[in-house]
């Protein structure tokens, strides 16, 4: 297997640290949206969200929090998004998890094109159901 981020986590390629220990990693994004905006990956390589085990999701949830504070701190943006792009449709390029901390400002001009769909007359309750009864 050949991931990035495995080696980052290998400590075989170079990055800027803002945290460690011994199942979690976070580090500058070496292409920001925003000056600050960090990546936080867990050093066992799981492919996706869905993969990742409920106790390290858990865990590397609650260090994004901390690590997203001090971010507002540091950097007092206007506001910040976190990301999880799951799967090559969703945008994710290098398929170890990870989440995306990113600070944004009101005039930083990072726009997401988001196109909102609509439900049908009653299509609601069937994708509800469809949900629910999986």
């Amino acid at each position: 297997m050949n991931c990035i981020f495995c080696e980052i986590a290998a400590g075989k390629a170079p990055v800027e640290i803002i945290y460690e220990d011994e199942n979690v990693l976070s580090f500058l994004d070496i292409k920001p949206l925003n000056i600050g905006h960090t990546l936080v990956i867990p050093k066992r390589h799981y492919e996706n969200y869905l993969d990742l085990p409920a106790d390290e999701l858990r865990n590397i949830t609650l260090i994004s929090q901390k690590i997203a504070a001090k971010i507002v701190k540091a950097f007092e943006p206007d506001g910040f998004n976190i990301i999880v792009n799951s799967g090559k449709a969703a945008g994710q390029s290098i398929f170890h998890f990870h989440y995306h901390i990113i600070p944004r400002y009101s005039d930083d001009k990072v726009k997401f094109n988001i196109v909102f769909k609509s439900y049908g007359n009653g299509e609601m309750k069937q994708i509800a159901e469809k949900i629910k009864n999986v």
